[in-house]
Parts: structure tokens; C-alpha cells; sequence
């Protein structure tokens, strides 16, 4: 994609532009027009993309398109249905009660295990007890932000299992544990953001004048125990993708690692046996459907085609339209706020490696890539550190940031929270809470 990013325009990053002004303001100004028609919308912006590439480009943008499908998108959907599903068939049956107290425990829990199973495994297993033990509420949407905050974003520092960018880096060749080095500045953001959640809840819970209610009869039982050993599987298949090397298999023109195939294979298969072993009991205890994946489906559709442009031109790098920004990154702060800005509207996987690449270029041009990366970790470890932390905690900044967050939105407007809209997010929360962090955060380590 990089050689059509060295002639793309900035005017060809319209339809991605299309594609999350659609997303912020059609639930917002005209929700049931978006609930009807949000897949013909999807499906324009992605045309919009596709056909301007294929004309002035031919091969070259047929192939990107395929490379993008079968190789991002297709794997990126059959994870998040995967992890969907199982959880889905998981019914946590307590008699849980939303206190601060309660609230602000459970969201540390959550962020410890994003980092075990992933950050989409821990949102899709931990978030329908949550919202049901917090059913008194009037007001639930900042304790949905919150979750996406910490458990679908943040949570998944610690290791190559939590984020996919962190994954990929492994893949790359950075040492597995090497991720842990993400702890403190993980600590710092995990820290402040349960303080400001305790101290708002609790003083939302009083405001609300809820009645406390407490039993010495706590029960806690899990249905469906079968797909908790389903659900270990899944990170350690990806695991195993990772470090086995089968050769190759070509599909329409694009080569694809045979190991890749046989992951997504075994993950479509876990959950299909995942989805008949379970009672059909156990989905209706949590309100299960398929529209929130389907959802999500449909749109990112629409994301992954209509920023191959934005992609295209990030990874040209120099002889890209963003030179003048490329050429002028220096410092390991810089790295933190591009690739975290950026991770925060395009995906966060290519972004980090994107950077990844440019810092390995800035100091070992011409180095095999897995040398290079040891020779950053031993002589610029900061660079891999601001570009990590970039790519995972800017996730939070949006909706789009990382696979889980839409999830998450979709399944409490669902339960008949009212979520806040694209920018009702980014201007409410997330700019006011985070941007103030992650600027302390430079301060600190970067």
C-alpha cells in the first residue's frame, strides 16, 4: 500500500472523513434513518473509496483492497465474533449490587484480566454483569465509558495478548514480556482513572438517592462453565499463530501464512461449538442477539476500505502527502502523540507498526528488521515504550479506537443505555479526562 501512498492526494481521505461524520452525527440527528439504513451507509463510503482506486489504479488498488479484506478485516471479525459468542454463552449469575465500591473493584478486575485474555474477551465476558448489577441507575453512561476506558483499552498493556499492535510487535520480533516495561505508565492512567470514577460514581450514587442495599446471602454462579475453557483457547491459538511458521497458501493474489488460515479456522470452530453446547437458557439470561456484532460487521466494513488511502499515505512515509509531519518526528513524545492520534481514529495495528518502522528507519536504516528492534529496545527502549503506550491508551480517545469499544456502545444502547454520540464521547469524556493524562504522562516517561 505504500507505493499508491507516495501519489494519493489528501482529497482521497474524504470518504474515510464521510464514514465518522456519518458515525457521529446520523444516531445523533437522525437515529432511526441510521438503525434502518446504517449498512447502505457503510457501503457507500466504501465504494467511495474503492472505485476512484480502482480506476486511477487498476492492479495495484485490486490487490490493496484484497490484502486489506482477507488479511485485516476478515481475521479482525472472525476474533471479535469468536470472542462474542463464547462470552456470550457465559452467564455470571450473582446477586451483585452497583455500589461505587463495587463498581470501582470490578473495573480493576476487568483491566487486570484485559491483559490475560485480551481486551475484547475481557469487555464481551465482563460487561452484561456489570450492566445488570447496576439496573438501578438512572444514569449509566459514564459507567459504560469508563469500562471502555479501562477494560477495552487500557487493560491490555501488559502483555502481547491484551491489544492487537502489541501482538504484532511480538510478531515482529519483540520479546513477549518485553510489554511489561508498559506497567508504570499503565499504572499511572489505571490509578487516576479509578480515583476520578470512584469519586463521580459515588457522588451519582448519592445525588440518585438510591436505597443501600446489602445481603449476607452473596451467591455467585457461572453458567456455561464449558466456554471458559473455550474462551482460554482463543488467545492461545493466537499465541500459536504466532510462533509457528507453515508456509504459505495464495487466495486471489495475496499470500497469506497457512498458520494464519488454520487460527481462523480453529477460532470460527470454537465458536461454533461454543453456540451448540450451550443451553439456549443460558443466551436469553443474557439478552443474547447477534446485532451488535452484525453491527459492528457492517460498519467496520466501511472503516477498513474507506482508510486504506490514510494508511496508504502514512506508510509512504517521506514520499508521502504527510512528508512534512513524517520528516519532522523527533523525540519519543512525538512518537506518542502521532501514533496515538492516529491510532485513535485508524486502526491502531498498522498505525503502530507504521511508526514502529519509521523509528527502526530513523536509527537502523538497512538493518533486518528483528536485529533492529533489539538494537531500539537496548539503545532507544523510550521509542518503543511512546509508541506502544501511544497505539494502545489513544485507543480509548474514540468509539473506533479499538475493536471492542463500538461493541460495548452497541450492546448498552441495546439494554436501553443512552450513549453518548461520536463526538458526544470525544468532547465529553474523553478529550477533558484523558488528554490531560496522557499529557502528564509525557512529562513523566516520554
Amino acid at each position: 500500500m505504500a507505493a499508491i501512498g507516495e501519489t494519493l492526494p489528501l482529497s482521497s481521505v474524504i470518504p474515510f472523513i464521510g464514514i465518522l461524520l456519518s458515525l457521529s452525527l446520523f444516531p445523533l440527528l437522525a437515529p432511526h434513518f441510521w438503525h434502518k439504513h446504517f449498512g447502505k451507509i457503510s457501503l457507500f463510503w466504501a465504494l467511495a473509496t474503492a472505485v476512484p482506486l480502482l480506476y486511477f489504479y487498476k492492479s495495484e488498488a485490486l490487490y490493496a483492497i484484497l490484502h486489506v479484506l482477507l488479511t485485516e478485516y476478515i481475521p479482525f471479525i472472525i476474533l471479535l465474533s469468536a470472542l462474542y459468542i463464547i462470552s456470550g454463552n457465559i452467564y455470571l449469575q450473582g446477586n451483585f449490587i452497583g455500589t461505587p465500591l463495587f463498581n470501582t473493584l470490578y473495573l480493576s478486575l476487568g483491566t487486570a484480566l484485559a491483559s490475560l485474555m485480551g481486551t475484547t474477551g475481557a469487555s464481551m465476558l465482563l460487561l452484561r454483569p456489570y450492566l445488570r448489577a447496576n439496573e438501578a441507575r438512572k444514569n449509566k453512561a459514564y459507567l459504560v465509558v469508563f469500562f471502555i476506558f479501562l477494560v477495552s483499552n487500557i487493560g491490555g498493556s501488559l502483555t502481547p495478548l491484551g491489544d492487537p499492535p502489541l501482538f504484532l510487535g511480538f510478531l515482529k520480533g519483540v520479546p513477549f514480556f518485553w510489554t511489561l516495561h508498559l506497567f508504570w505508565p499503565m499504572l499511572i492512567c489505571v490509578a487516576f482513572l479509578l480515583v476520578i470514577f470512584y469519586l463521580y460514581d459515588n457522588w451519582m450514587y448519592k445525588k440518585e438517592k438510591l436505597e443501600v442495599l446489602s445481603s449476607k446471602d452473596y451467591f455467585f454462579q457461572i453458567h456455561g462453565k464449558q466456554n471458559l475453557f473455550l474462551l482460554i483457547l482463543v488467545p492461545i491459538a493466537i499465541l500459536l499463530s504466532g510462533n509457528f511458521h507453515l508456509g504459505e497458501i495464495s487466495f486471489l493474489g495475496v499470500a497469506r501464512p497457512l498458520q494464519e488460515w488454520v487460527r481462523d479456522f480453529f477460532l470460527l470452530l470454537i465458536a461454533g461449538i461454543s453456540y451448540l453446547s450451550t443451553p439456549e437458557e443460558v443466551r436469553n439470561k443474557n439478552e443474547f442477539t447477534f446485532f451488535p456484532i452484525k453491527e459492528v460487521t457492517i460498519i467496520f466494513f466501511g472503516i477498513f476500505i474507506s482508510m486504506i488511502p490514510a494508511l496508504s499515505i502514512l506508510q509512504a512515509g517521506e514520499s508521502g502527502a504527510l512528508s512534512v509531519i513524517v520528516k519532522n518526528l523527533s523525540g519519543a513524545a512525538s512518537y506518542f502523540w502521532l501514533t496515538g492520534i492516529l491510532s485513535a481514529f485508524l486502526d491502531n495495528a498498522p498505525t503502530y507498526l507504521t511508526f514502529l518502522s519509521s523509528a527502526l528507519g530513523k536509527f537502523y536504516p538497512g538493518m533486518p528488521e528483528r536485529e533492529a528492534i533489539l538494537f531500539l529496545i537496548k539503545e532507544h527502549p523510550n521509542y518503543l515504550l511512546a509508541i506502544s503506550c501511544g497505539a494502545v491508551f489513544f485507543g480509548a480517545l474514540t468509539y473506533i479506537g479499538n475493536a471492542p469499544n463500538f461493541m460495548v456502545r452497541s450492546i448498552a444502547e441495546e439494554k436501553g443505555i443512552a450513549m453518548p454520540s461520536f463526538f458526544g464521547y470525544l468532547f465529553k469524556y474523553a478529550l477533558p479526562l484523558l488528554v490531560p493524562l496522557f499529557i502528564f504522562i509525557t512529562f513523566i516517561f516520554f
